[in-house]
């Protein structure tokens, strides 16, 4: 199919959906900071390619953007943090002051060298205007506290946001939930929407860890990342409607086995919830909620424990997938390869495709050096529907197309290195690597002075 035979099919409609995908960072690297990210701390040490990884994660944008569907870029963030380290009382110039922390403690700077904002599911969460009481697109940007590595992530995120879509007539960004454990916010890797045409009132679906105050079921392994209460906070927020939102609880048992968002257990796209049979706690509650406020047509595809365990769901990301509307209604499922090398998963997926009413076709994509880091493809991107007039207030540098890849892809080969250990983050070199790199991508991106270098320093 077309580029243009997909976008006409929903260019009659009332919405679309656009996928705005992490840009990987120069600092892409395995330093396992992720407790209960199995992928994560599983590959800590090995040695990454930062160039291949930016590499991969564009081809995707460039297939997908080939295909007719809205797809945009969202920048990395600098790395190292050096603002951070100045903060935590460290003196010199930047580079004596990474030394300092290198030398002394490099878990420390590896995870001040994070490059985990590439995982714009984290980024925020989005309700579009058919939700919202005023009729703006709202972003809560998420505070992510419950890691180190990436609760520094969510002023540079604001500003990011703010200037992509910053026009107040149509969009609303509002800063990261106060950073206290009661209001852990994951963002979007924790939301998902069903609807039946992307600009009209949907229902808005928020999957949670635990219960802050009051809640008595939690995994006994691994962190529940994400509260109730930051749910809730975030449906205020965006002027929510209480009868088209739902809240739901994670499996703890799932968390436990290595599930740590519910976009590696769970995803969704208009009608379709398609899900492990252990994803929620009262799972049957839940569907019930879902169908009734959605209507008549939501379709619910639950995937046993017999045809596929969990462990297999968080080996191969089966959920961590997208789903993609497609314009003879039904849908495509983009999976990553570690799909095909888990034999029970891609069993069960060709079945899916031969026998099932709303999924029919599948797209393979190679993102080892993402998934080795503990994310796949729902992972790199952040959904946002968006109106026709919308997307016209979106800043344009940022759509995906044939000569944006291109340059992208020279900028990449020209700035990423292909080898990247945790010993290579005290290199001073490659502090001037990423700032050089970075004040071009802001140029190409049209973006302004959003990085702390490009602002005297300041994170602020």
């Amino acid at each position: 199919m077309t580029a243009s035979t997909v976008f006409e099919a929903f260019a009659g409609s009332k919405g679309f959906e656009a996928n705005f995908d992490g840009l990987v960072g120069p600092t892409h690297h395995y330093g396992g900071h992720s407790f209960g990210n199995v992928a994560s701390t599983g590959n800590a040490k090995l040695v990454a390619n930062p160039r291949e990884a930016a590499l991969q994660g564009l081809a995707k944008m460039k297939a997908l953007a080939e295909m007719g569907y809205k797809q945009g870029v969202l920048p990395p963030q600098e790395r190292p943090a050096t603002w951070l380290i100045r903060d935590l009382g460290y003196t010199g110039s930047d580079q004596e002051m990474i030394a300092a922390v290198g030398n002394t403690n490099p878990g420390y700077l590896s995870a001040m060298c994070s490059a985990s904002s590439m995982w714009v599911a984290n980024a925020a969460t989005v309700s579009p205007s058919g939700d919202t009481n005023d009729g703006r697109v709202h972003f809560t940007v998420a505070n992510l506290q419950n890691k180190f590595h990436r609760a520094i992530e969510h002023r540079q995120t604001e500003r990011t946001l703010k200037v992509i879509f910053a026009d107040p007539q149509y969009f609303n960004v509002h800063a990261a939930l106060p950073m206290l454990a009661a209001l852990g916010d994951e963002g979007a890797a924790n939301h998902t929407r069903f609807c039946r045409d992307y600009g009209v009132q949907g229902v808005e679906f928020f999957v949670y860890g635990k219960q802050h105050w009051g809640g008595t079921v939690e995994p006994q392994r691994f962190p529940a990342r994400h509260t109730l209460e930051a749910s809730q906070a975030v449906a205020r927020l965006h002027g929510l409607r209480d009868e088209y939102t739902v809240f739901a609880q994670q499996n703890p048992a799932v968390i436990d086995a290595g599930v740590f968002h519910n976009d590696v257990i769970a995803v969704g796209n208009q009608n379709v919830l398609f899900c492990h049979e252990q994803a929620f706690l009262n799972s049957q509650q839940v569907y019930a909620e879902l169908n009734r406020k959605f209507g008549a047509g939501f379709n619910l595809i639950e995937v046993p424990t017999s045809a596929v365990s969990v462990a297999d769901a968080v080996k191969s990301y089966l959920f961590n997938s997208q789903l993609l509307a497609k314009a003879n209604g039904k849908q495509r499922l983009l999976v990553p390869e570690e799909c095909c090398n888990t034999p029970d998963v891609w069993a069960y997926l060709q079945h899916l495709v031969q026998d099932n009413q709303a999924i029919d076709e599948l797209l393979v994509f190679d993102l080892k050096q993402s998934m080795q880091n503990g994310g796949g493809p729902a992972c790199l991107r952040l959904r946002v529907a968006l109106t026709e007039a919308e997307a016209a207030a979106v800043n344009p540098a940022i759509w995906m197309n044939g000569a944006l890849y291109a340059r992208l892809s020279d900028w990449v080969k020209r700035h990423y290195r292909d080898r990247l250990a945790e010993g290579d983050l005290v290199d001073p070199q490659l502090l001037i690597e990423v700032r050089t790199a970075l004040d071009e991508l802001t140029q190409i991106l049209n973006l302004g002075a959003i990085y702390p270098f490009q602002r005297h320093g300041s994170d602020e």
